[in-house]
């Protein structure tokens, strides 16, 4: 069922369908499950922005059977036109230069990682159509070609970094384009530029080092700049009056010690992201006078780190964003209290996010409305008269009341330890005795899981799957001992925070212990293949997709992006070191101990993969198939870390259905 026929009621007026037609997504059978075309489609509404005074909103919208299109809309008069589009490529990203005028970048989502030959560029356009100009190349075969004193339109390793309010200037970041490609792969530096979207014309900022990050305050000057030196990162700090940068602090990038520049108030105030010497990271005030740290926090979670943003507009914070169990946001600012409970009593099943116009000259604000089971909806919400009027859906193909479910749970690991999980239940199966996908997500170091829709999640249980997303030790967000309590630990505790929650899963009885399977891509490949190896009992299949084979492998292939920094400090710290730890990791070697796994498998690849090259496929699906005959290879060629084309993702979760169905399914 469209979504548009759900929430028909909050519509106060006649939209034009708003650029997103619900007549464009794919009609569900009558009974069954969704086809899997349904879940990897293409968003129909890929994002939606308001300018910085709020009268108009921005968005992409693909055209039927052709390319994604800029439109813009006047919140008043809810007229919208198309504003920009590409005969030959999507528009893949765009953003407010100021209240006439707009920067989008291109792109082709019909092209895989291997065929993509060509920047993003960038292309500056006025809202009434007017004043087009490009800003960056397209292509990198320009590069070496350029004349120093071009200053017309910038090579092709250049992006949109930030806007500037109240100006035609922009600021844009240059990448060395030769980095992960020739054997000096040290990390190089991020230079900052200011660019007029008028004249063409740019500036280089001078930056303290390598810097990495850039921190830019509202006026449109950089502050700071973060720096890295072998495994020693730096914050910079550059006041009004001055020209100089002048460092603020120096850790160890990997200690857990320091910060990292977040915001800028609107009165010049910074916020750093920092663990304080706590144990979880949280908001702060930066005391510039002080060069310190404020004691208290602005905003700090029991059982999670900070992540999120702060929302301001030109006079004040009004708000922070962030993400627990959930999204959510903490408002300061009473009227917005006032309005976003307003919002959640017209949308109560789902996580509402305002955006605030940063100049406001109406009273529209935008809200992005999702849920575990509903992709999200883009909303127009008029302050003043109270009612909400539909922009559309990112997937309006997707009936909510069909999805699944999903909840975050915790157990015990036998050492335990404290495991967060996102346990989705497939909708009408019931809750006993079902048959279990254990999801491990990558990274590792990252957070993997959230409440968000997750296509691959929702199309794993409307086949009747429950799904389990364990957050093992050395996932982050969840505080400095639980990461720290990953390091070295491939194969091992991390392993078993994995098996843990799979036999909790059996213990809740919601979990068949004959039907369980492993599965997960780049880390999440390499635990699903240890998985196998170290608990063949409790794990009947496993499949992965771009899964890591090697450690070993990580260190020695010279083609992948990895850095230098990152292999000389990093991984020795926090997988495992060639020399010192050689036993360690040959016991946690999946290509090593290969003929261990007897379950069936399914391995894909992409050809051209530049995180976890081909040949840890190759080499390992050489090795398991010398000892097992049953076992499905998948290579795509044009993929690099992950499938980027619709057409390979409906091939590969078909495969995934079957290969389940034959080893899991119903018996």
């Amino acid at each position: 069922m469209c979504i548009l026929q759900r929430i028909w009621r909050y519509l106060p007026i006649q939209i034009f369908t708003l650029l997103v037609l619900c007549m464009t997504a794919t009609v569900p059978a009558a009974a069954g499950a969704l086809p899997i075309q349904s879940f990897f489609d293409h968003p129909a509404l890929s994002s939606a922005q308001l300018s910085p005074n709020g009268r108009y909103v921005a968005m992409l919208v693909p055209a039927k059977d052709s390319y994604v299109r800029l439109g813009v809309m006047d919140v008043t008069e809810h007229v919208p036109k198309v504003l920009a589009s590409f005969d030959d490529a999507d528009i893949s990203q765009f953003h407010w230069v100021n209240n006439e005028r707009l920067v989008f970048e291109a792109g082709d989502r019909s092209v895989g990682a291997g065929d993509q030959h060509q920047g993003s560029g960038l292309y500056a356009i006025n809202r009434d159509g007017k004043e087009f100009r490009q800003l960056v190349e397209r292509s990198f075969q320009l590069l070496a070609a350029r004349s120093s004193n071009t200053y017309n339109v910038l090579p092709a390793n250049t992006y949109f970094c930030a806007a500037i309010h109240d100006s035609d200037d922009i600021y844009v970041c240059q990448f060395d384009v030769t980095w992960g490609r020739a054997k000096d792969r040290s990390v190089k530096s991020e230079n900052l530029l200011r660019l007029n979207t008028k004249t063409g014309r740019s500036t280089i900022v001078e930056r303290p080092g390598v810097t990495i990050a850039w921190g830019i305050e509202r006026h449109g000057e950089p502050r700071t700049a973060t720096t890295i030196d072998g495994d020693l990162e730096s914050v910079f700090y550059r006041d009004a009056d001055q020209k100089k940068w002048r460092k603020l602090a120096e850790f160890n990038t990997y200690a857990g010690a320091g910060f990292m520049p977040y915001s800028f108030g609107p009165d010049g105030s910074m916020y750093v992201r920092s663990r304080n010497g706590k144990d979880k990271a949280s908001l702060y005030r930066y005391d510039l006078g002080k060069n310190s740290i404020d004691p208290e926090p602005l905003v700090s979670l029991k059982d999670y780190d900070f992540s999120g943003s702060i929302i301001h507009n030109d006079k004040k914070i009004l708000g922070v964003r962030f993400e627990t169990d959930a999204d959510d946001t903490k408002w300061l600012d009473p009227e917005m209290q006032a309005i976003q409970k307003t919002v959640n009593e017209l949308l109560p099943s789902t996580v509402n996010q305002i955006s605030v116009p940063y100049r406001p000259e109406t009273p529209y604000m935008l809200v992005q409305s999702f849920s575990d089971i509903q992709p999200t909806v883009y909303f127009l919400y008029d302050s003043a008269s109270k009612k909400l009027a539909m922009l559309g859906s990112s997937m309006p193909q997707i009936d909510p009341q069909q999805m699944s479910p999903k909840d975050m749970v915790r157990y015990k690991a036998r050492d335990g330890l404290e495991i967060p999980a996102y346990l989705t239940m497939p909708k009408g199966a019931g809750k006993k005795n079902l048959p279990l996908v254990v999801l491990v997500h990558g990274g590792p170091y990252v957070r993997g899981g959230s409440w968000r829709w997750n296509r691959e999640v929702q199309f794993l249980a409307s086949r009747g799957y429950a799904v389990l997303e364990p957050e093992y030790r050395g996932s982050t967000g969840f505080g400095w001992r639980h990461f720290k309590a990953g390091w070295k630990q491939w194969g091992l505790a991390m392993q078993d925070d994995i098996a843990d929650g799979a036999k909790w899963a059996v213990a809740q009885g919601v979990a068949d212990p004959k039907r369980i399977c492993i599965a997960g891509a780049s880390y999440g490949g390499y635990a699903t293949l240890m998985g196998l190896i170290n608990d063949p009992d409790l794990y009947r299949c496993g499949f992965e997709w771009v899964g890591v084979t090697d450690i070993n492998l990580m260190y020695d292939v010279s083609w992948s992006d990895t850095s230098n920094e990152y292999l000389k400090y990093g991984m020795p710290l926090l997988v495992g070191d060639q020399a010192k730890d050689s036993a360690q990791l040959k016991a946690t070697s999946p290509l090593v101990n290969a003929a261990r796994i007897k379950q069936p498998l399914l391995l894909a690849y992409g050809g051209a993969d530049a995180r976890v090259p081909l040949v840890h496929g190759t080499k390992f699906r050489d090795a398991v198939k010398a000892t097992n005959l049953d076992v499905e290879w998948i290579q795509y060629p044009e993929e690099g870390h992950g499938w980027r084309l619709q057409k390979n993702n409906v091939d590969f979760w078909s495969r995934v259905e079957n290969f389940l169905d034959k080893n899991i399914g119903k018996q």
